[in-house]
């Protein structure tokens, strides 16, 4: 099977203090994700996953934001959010909560940095969604009392987070458990693409 670009969320404060000692951090999640040729998810905002954006445009990879806004003009005059860094925004104008939610389900995966509230909440949404999960240690906030917090109280699928303090090492391993979660996963539009292929003419031959 054609392996096919996974996409995979940045999660984490958009603002605070987490945002001065972790942007290096987010910037090169952002980068290593496009280097393992993959598409990055943010939502479309300031903070860790602006620098996650640059990281992956600096990569040559694709970034997609999703914004609280319902078009171009709410999301720069009224959420006072960037365009810049950002291949494609999906205006959801679902708001914060909202696009929290549709940000997450249209991931594979979500990395947690840092974190606010509203990072907290994008984490629960994944891990409740049965999305694969990882979080940075050493990011600060929130992230790092993700350990403690999930380990007190009943959350299914906990076993399965992935925690790591080195970015392109988590990325990896990110990638490595989407692998396996689709390894028994068939693309029919292979089979569509092979036979294309087969009836396509032979433009190599002389004559």
């Amino acid at each position: 099977m054609k392996k096919r670009p996974y996409q995979i969320c940045v999660s984490g404060a958009a603002a605070g203090a987490t945002v001065e000692k972790s942007a290096k951090l987010a910037y090169l999640i952002g980068h290593e994700i496009a280097t393992q040729g993959h598409v990055l998810l943010t939502g479309a905002t300031v903070g860790l996953p602006y620098h996650a954006a640059l990281g992956a445009k600096a990569a040559g990879g694709v970034s997609i934001g999703f914004s609280p806004a319902s078009n171009y003009r709410e999301h720069v005059k009224l959420y006072k959010l960037p365009t810049d860094a950002i291949d494609f925004i999906n205006y959801t104008g679902m708001q914060y909560v909202g696009r929290d939610n549709h940000l997450v389900h249209s991931s594979d995966a979500v990395i947690t940095v840092g974190e606010r509230i509203g990072s907290l909440h994008e984490f629960a949404t994944a891990i409740v969604g049965h999305k694969i999960c990882g979080v940075l240690l050493g990011s600060g906030g929130t992230a790092d009392f993700i350990p403690t917090v999930v380990d007190r109280i009943d959350v299914r699928g906990k076993e399965g987070i992935i925690y790591d303090n080195q970015p392109a090492r988590l990325v990896k391993r990110i990638i490595e458990a989407l692998d396996d979660h689709y390894a028994d996963f068939k693309d029919p539009t292979d089979d569509i693409e092979r036979q294309m292929h087969a009836k396509s003419p032979d433009t190599n031959r002389e004559g």
